[in-house]
């Protein structure tokens, strides 16, 4: 197995200090910038079950939280029913951390960190485990919506916890992020939305604002995206916080909120947002999903000023967006794929992929990955023009919802089962 024996500095959500990165860490939902890119040009681009799988392995329960990467440890969290239970929409699991070895796919923990009980009302396709973990310097931070969130040490053992109330709609979701040093988490339920800040240190409450919005379905099931001032062309930081009918700008370090854009009657809001071309992409969620490129550079209500363009023609309900170079890519849930021009919205092409698409896509060197929702794996280039390079299918009819992670030079694929490593060495 190839390792890279040195450290890069990256100077993204970290905050309390410059954070080093293994060049094989993946620390986040959607990696090390939180935005689909992968630092290896080497992962496998033809796998199946019985070719370039480096080790296959169950994970216990149910959850479709991305895996996360840190010093040759791979980490997720699962529901696990309680034994008298036998299916995912029982009244009682154990929220648990599970930590295997990128070597070869040995377990080398299970930590219970809270239960969850009573019922809840369960989407089909959520799990009471779908927020992904956040990996920072020596800690892992776990969301688990209203039922829990906790900072563990990487060997689970439980540094605080904390719970933030509010009534889920078929489930959790969202991730947590670290902004400008504060634990940024967006809690959107059926009775109350809000978005709090948290001491990564210690789990106290920093900050708490609550939406200036009343919609008809609030819940929602945003990760938010953190733009720090070096990047921002009026040097403000920002965390841009999407939820039910309006996407929300907040100073990270108080909560104050900076400017709003509105898409009234949106609600169910998933996929994270991306920034670039001086332009922040939000997705607008259910019913009808719209895609919008805003300019994060006003203050109040900027739904008139500072929309560049919007579409609203194949744009994802769940999978995130990807953005590469002058392109935005994104693959609606019933699988229509679509190259857009990101600082115009012109469209490049569009192609149907085939299947149902949960899992957010990823770039590697100039390949882009997409999963669909029964392990079906559809490799393209990059670029105007729809090059398919391979397709690749894997698992014995397990979903798959989750999104992929990158460990070194290998593919971190999890199923509703099992957990792959993918690769060629």
């Amino acid at each position: 197995m190839v390792r890279f024996l040195f450290s890069v500095v990256v100077m993204y959500a970290c905050g309390w200090e410059v954070c080093r990165v293994g060049v094989a860490d993946w620390p986040q939902f959607r990696g090390p910038t939180g935005d689909g890119h992968a630092r290896t040009q080497a992962l496998p681009i033809r796998w199946s079950e019985s070719q370039n799988v480096i080790w296959k392995v169950p994970v216990p329960g149910l959850g479709w939280s991305s895996p996360v990467v840190k010093d040759g440890r791979i980490y997720v969290t699962t529901a696990v029913p309680r034994e008298s239970e036998s299916n995912e929409n029982s009244e009682g699991h154990s929220l648990e951390l599970v930590c295997f070895r990128a070597q070869d796919g040995k377990l080398i923990f299970r930590k219970a960190l809270f239960e969850q009980t009573g019922p809840v009302q369960m989407h089909k396709k959520n799990s009471h485990a779908s927020p992904t973990p956040l990996l920072h310097n020596n800690n892992i931070f776990v969301h688990f919506g209203p039922h829990g969130t906790a900072c563990t040490t990487l060997d689970g053992e439980v540094v605080w916890t904390c719970v933030l109330p509010y009534e889920p709609q078929h489930g959790n979701g969202g991730s947590p992020v670290l902004a400008d040093g504060v634990l940024v988490i967006c809690c959107d339920g059926k009775d109350v939305q809000y978005v709090v800040g948290l001491n990564p240190k210690t789990g106290e409450q920093v900050w708490k604002t609550n939406r200036d919005t009343k919609p008809k379905k609030g819940f929602s099931f945003g990760t938010p995206l953190w733009l720090p001032a070096s990047q921002s062309e009026d040097q403000r930081d920002q965390v841009i916080c999407p939820g039910s009918d309006a996407v929300f700008s907040y100073n990270p370090r108080n909560g104050k909120e900076l400017w709003r854009f509105d898409y009234p009657n949106g609600y169910s809001v998933i996929p994270r947002p991306v920034f670039g071309h001086g332009l922040v992409y939000i997705c607008s969620g259910y019913d009808k999903p719209s895609l919008f490129a805003i300019r994060p550079t006003g203050r109040g209500n900027v739904t008139e000023t500072h929309g560049a363009w919007m579409i609203d023609q194949g744009a994802p309900h769940t999978p995130s967006l990807l953005l590469h170079n002058n392109e935005i890519y994104l693959v609606s849930d019933r699988g229509i794929a679509t190259c857009l021009d990101a600082r115009t919205g012109g469209e490049h092409w569009r192609e149907r992929l085939g299947g149902n698409f949960s899992a957010s896509p990823f770039l590697a060197g100039d390949n882009i990955y997409f999963q669909n929702e029964t392990g079906e794996a559809i490799v393209i280039k990059a670029g105007t023009t729809y090059q398919e390079v391979s397709r690749n299918e894997i698992g014995d009819g397990d979903r798959t919802f989750a999104s992929y992670a990158v460990e070194g030079n290998h593919l971190l694929l999890r199923s509703e089962t099992s957990l792959y490593a993918l690769g060629t060495n």
